[in-house]
């Protein structure tokens, strides 16, 4: 039933080519971006969770 209402749409063939270039478009510059990225920078917000905090930054901190 799906089916014969779907061929009876005009120009339906182009939404799936249209899905797949954005899809496709949308992966491909994420792709470049991690690898252009600056790996200093990189490098730097993965220490970010290893190192010591002086000061208590929890809820319970800000509260007193």
């Amino acid at each position: 039933m799906y089916k014969n209402v779907l061929q009876a749409i005009d120009g339906i063939e182009i939404y799936p080519l249209i899905s797949f270039t954005i899809f496709f478009v949308f992966f491909l510059g994420l792709i470049v971006y991690v690898i252009l990225m600056d790996k200093k920078y990189v490098k730097a917000m993965s220490a970010i969770a290893c190192e010591n905090e002086t000061e208590d930054t929890t809820f319970e901190g800000l509260r007193q």
